[in-house]
């Protein structure tokens, strides 16, 4: 075989196999959502607890990874939830070995917490029709595209909002219906953002069974 010859053949054979490699993540990818969508349940709910809120009023958070001032972290992911329309949900679905230590560690910027994640896996994710790393694939997916408003990024002092005006800012940053989120606000303090997706994990309106906060006003405490 002359040089030229050769070069054409190893030309065309990585082309092939560069392209069974992009088709083989998009069949996992593809495989990945029809999992879910077999599965039973009506849609997911993406719970982001906004951490200043959580440390100032549990006591027993003090000195945790999602606490330490140094982290400066605003929200964070609490789960991913399978949901049914009527306001009740599957968990433990399966028995499933532990997260692996390696996932934890992946996982622990923004899902502060082994024991949360371990948590979340088992009563959640094992409901979810995804296999272990594809279920916190997506959520690190969800979270690394969703458009923090800049009153969320780092805020420095306590404010005063109205749930409305915080559900516009997060639908408007992303592009999205506004009944996709809600507002969380035990005691008239903001406490988490939830977020309503199909089984496609796109935005979806949120059922009437998902609560919204009923507060003129709330507080939000700063990224300290």
């Amino acid at each position: 075989m002359n040089a030229k010859r050769f070069t054409l053949s190893l030309v065309i054979v990585v082309c092939f196999v560069l392209s069974g490699s992009g088709s083989a993540k998009h069949k996992k990818s593809q495989s990945a959502t029809n999992s879910a969508s077999k599965a039973n349940f009506d849609y997911y709910l993406l719970t982001l607890s906004w951490a200043p809120e959580f440390c100032a009023t549990t006591p027993k958070a003090k000195g945790t990874q999602e606490c330490d001032k140094k982290n400066q972290m605003g929200l964070v992911v609490h789960g991913l939830w399978p949901q049914y329309d009527n306001g009740k949900w599957p968990e433990e679905c399966a028995n499933t070995p532990q997260v692996p230590s390696d996932l934890v560690e992946h996982m622990l910027p923004i899902m502060p917490g082994e024991q949360l994640i371990q948590h979340e896996w088992a009563k959640h994710g094992t409901c979810s029709g995804l296999s272990m790393h594809d279920y916190f694939g997506a959520i690190e997916k969800l979270y690394d595209g969703l458009q923090m408003p800049a009153d969320f990024k780092k805020p420095t002092k306590t404010t005063q909002s109205a749930p409305t005006s915080i559900v516009a800012k997060f639908a408007s940053a992303n592009d999205a219906l506004k009944e996709a989120f809600r507002v969380s606000c035990p005691k008239s303090e903001f406490s988490a953002v939830q977020v309503c997706l199909g089984k496609d994990l796109k935005y979806m309106a949120c059922p009437d069974t998902v609560k919204e906060c009923r507060a003129s006003k709330i507080k939000v405490r700063p990224v300290p």
